[in-house]
């Protein structure tokens, strides 16, 4: 991360001239004035200049790169490469490589917690939020289907018994999947019950209300 102290005759103009040497825009930047100076009588003499220190912001995305292959390096997936994909404000990191057991777990829970912990590290600029997606060769997207083929599987069950039927405990991404499953759905309903990391998807026949 790049940092350079610049001055010139105004705080702008010594702004200007550090982002020129970096090669930056200030969007890309963090701006501190040290000195905002001074015009000077007839705006020659006694003048002082200003000066600025301007420091390149993290490039979080990368981070977030960086720690995942630490954390496969580390969990003995040796091998493991980490794409990224940028769209607006998501960002998905496909991990590809031939231990990706490893980094799945069970149920999905280890990709689940690098998902977070990925977040919270590309996250750390609260001026701008994305939403981190880490998948491994598909795993989402068969994820997805299993989980709407429970939720319909499950809502038929409700509707069989006539009782709320619970879903085991899972993230909020997960549960959102179930809900917009049943969501049109004309005999059953959903709620979300309890708390993280124990909330979880109840499905409740219509015949109930």
């Amino acid at each position: 991360m790049r940092e350079i102290t610049a001055s010139g005759q105004t705080v702008e103009e010594a702004k200007e001239n550090a982002l020129n040497q970096l090669g930056l825009e200030e969007d890309q930047v963090n701006v501190e004035v040290i000195d905002e100076g001074k015009k000077g009588l007839l705006g020659v003499f006694g003048a002082k200049r200003a000066y600025v220190k301007v420091q390149e912001k993290p490039d979080l995305i990368s981070e977030g790169q960086s720690y995942l292959q630490n954390v496969a390096n580390q969990m003995g997936a040796e091998g493991t490469e980490v794409h990224v994909i940028e769209n607006e404000e998501e960002v998905t990191y496909e991990l590809i490589g031939p231990k990706i057991g490893l980094l799945i777990g069970k149920r999905g829970q280890t990709i689940n917690a690098l998902q977070y912990l990925t977040s919270l590290v590309v996250n750390q600029n609260k001026d701008l939020y994305f939403t981190v997606v880490v998948d491994a060769e598909g795993y989402r997207e068969r994820r997805k289907e299993t989980l709407e083929n429970l939720a319909n599987n499950l809502a038929k069950k409700a509707q069989r018994i006539n009782e709320e039927v619970q879903i085991e405990p899972m993230p909020s991404f997960e549960r959102k999947i179930i809900h917009t499953a049943l969501h049109d759905h004309s005999e059953v309903s959903t709620y979300s019950d309890g708390k993280d990391p124990n909330r979880r998807v109840v499905i409740r026949p219509n015949s109930l209300s």
